[in-house]
C-alpha cells in the first residue's frame, strides 16, 4: 500500500498540544464535573485532562445531562470549583506566587497567565504573564524553555473585594496553539486575604 504525503499528514492526530498547572493545585476531575457537564465531557477530560477545549461543546450537545450554565466549558475547560474547594489558595496583594506547568506535548503558540472573574469569564486588570508568540516550541517536553514551565506571578493590589471570596476568581493559565487552533486552560482557585495593618509599638 502506498501513501501520499498528504495522506500521511491526514493520519497525524489533530491534538498536538497538552498541558496544565501542576503547582499550585489546579482544578481536578470530580463529581461536580459529572453533575454539571455530563458523562461525555467528563469522560473526555478523564481520558486526557491536559487536552484542548474545542472538541467538548460538540460532545456536550449530544448529552442530555449537560447543563451549559453550570458547566461553563470555556472557563477552566469545564472543571468545577466545587471539586477543588479544599485546594483554595489564600494569597495577599503583592505576594509572589511560583507556578509550575506541565507541558506534556508542546505546540508553539501564545500564552498568558491572568486573574479571571468566574461570573463573567473575563480577565481582571492586566495579564500577569504574557507570551505573545513562541510559547511551547518543539516536539517534546524537554524542548520547552524552563522559564515557560516554571515562573512566578505577583498578586495585584486592589482585588481584595472582587477576589476575597473563594470561587469568585481563578488564576488561569491559557495557551493557544496557533497551527492546530486549539486552546488549553488550567485554573487555580484562590482568594485574596486583606493584610492586617501593622500594629504600632506602645510606649509607656
Amino acid at each position: 500500500m502506498h501513501f501520499t504525503i498528504a495522506a500521511l499528514f491526514a493520519l497525524v492526530p489533530t491534538v498536538l498540544g497538552h498541558g496544565l498547572i501542576t503547582s499550585p493545585p489546579s482544578r481536578p476531575i470530580g463529581p461536580a464535573l459529572m453533575q454539571n457537564c455530563g458523562p461525555k465531557v467528563e469522560q473526555d477530560i478523564r481520558l486526557d485532562n491536559t487536552s484542548h477545549v474545542e472538541g467538548r461543546p460538540e460532545l456536550a450537545a449530544k448529552d442530555a445531562m449537560y447543563n451549559a450554565a453550570k458547566c461553563n466549558l470555556w472557563l477552566c475547560t469545564g472543571l468545577q470549583f466545587a471539586d477543588n474547594v479544599n485546594n483554595t489558595q489564600i494569597w495577599h496583594a503583592s505576594q509572589v506566587v511560583p507556578i509550575k506547568v506541565w507541558i506534556r506535548v508542546p505546540h508553539e503558540g501564545s500564552a498568558n497567565v491572568s486573574i479571571v472573574d468566574t461570573k463573567s469569564n473575563k480577565v481582571v486588570g492586566e495579564m500577569l504573564k504574557v507570551w505573545s508568540e513562541g510559547y511551547a516550541p518543539g516536539k517534546k517536553e524537554s524542548d520547552v524553555p524552563t522559564d515557560q514551565k516554571e515562573f512566578s506571578v505577583t498578586v495585584p493590589e486592589g482585588l481584595e473585594e472582587k477576589c476575597g471570596a473563594a470561587g469568585a476568581c481563578v488564576l488561569q493559565w491559557w495557551w493557544y496553539g496557533t497551527i492546530a487552533k486549539q486552546t488549553y486552560e488550567s485554573c487555580v482557585d484562590f482568594r485574596i486575604k486583606r493584610k492586617m495593618p501593622a500594629q504600632r509599638a506602645l510606649h509607656v
